[in-house]
């Protein structure tokens, strides 16, 4: 039996942290076009689509051979839009144009530039995988480990104007090696059974329940302003990142939990 799953890119066209940052060259190519190029080279996705705004957006991502179907709602592209919204309205449309249902959706956002096609796609089939856990799972989220651990090195100002540990529970240790591994939550990308998305109403994280997929932090790099833009094009021109196509290393550690 196939599993049908929509790999959905969104790119609104207003960014307050990088202006015009979807458009902006990364190695050559604007940096949508890393995410259009990653989404063709895995073959658990069965139709990829941009969701957009933006009418120089959408022109651009068709030239470098996204699929670009409609033009999102001004509605569903204000800075507040819950990205829940997006999704379930790509979702709408595609499964109205296709006359089709899918399986699952993978959100793929364009500020994840380092992505490895192979490991998304072992993400993708993780949710059929025959595992019980797996099967139950609303979704497979990419995690990672923090170059440094917050439970150990976390703090806040008190009431007095005193540093106090942010996490009470690190109270007490004195190697960083005793404390317990740390992971977040990257966005590099979130895999999503429709069904979830169809009920989704603002928060995914707290309406449902998933399984972790944890990635190389190297993968992990979301650009949200000028610093990591250029940190990004620094790390990928001394070879320590990568694009999709490039030479990326899939025996790095990509694990599920």
């Amino acid at each position: 039996m196939s599993f049908e799953v929509l790999a959905i890119i969104p790119a609104r066209g207003g960014s307050k942290g990088l202006p015009g940052k979807n458009l902006r060259l990364l190695g050559g190519i604007p940096l949508i076009g890393h995410t259009i190029r990653c989404a063709t080279l895995i073959p658990e996705v069965t139709r990829a689509i941009v969701s957009t705004d933006d009418p120089e957006i959408a022109a651009v991502a068709k030239d470098l051979g996204g699929d670009v179907p409609f033009l999102r709602p001004q509605e569903l592209a204000r800075d507040d839009t819950p990205m829940a919204a997006v999704v379930r309205h790509a979702l709408e449309h595609a499964e109205r144009e296709d006359q089709k249902l899918y399986d699952a959706v993978i959100l793929m956002e364009p500020t994840s530039p380092c992505r490895d096609p192979s490991v998304l796609g072992r993400a993708i089939r993780q949710l059929h995988s025959g595992d019980p856990l797996d099967e139950a799972a609303d979704g497979v989220i990419a995690v990672s480990e923090p170059v440094f651990n917050p439970l150990w090195v976390g703090v806040r100002v008190g009431p007095e104007g005193a540093l106090e540990r942010l996490f009470p529970e690190a109270a007490g240790i004195t190697r960083r090696q005793d404390v317990a591994p740390f992971l977040r939550i990257n966005g590099n990308f979130y895999v999503w059974r429709s069904e979830f998305v169809r009920r989704l109403q603002t928060s995914w994280f707290d309406e449902g329940t998933f399984r972790g997929f944890v990635i190389p932090e190297s993968q992990a790099f979301s650009i949200d302003d000028d610093y990591e833009f250029r940190l990004i094009e620094a790390l990928i021109g001394a070879g320590m990142n990568h694009l999709p196509g490039d030479a990326m290393v899939d025996g790095d550690g990509p694990a599920d939990l």
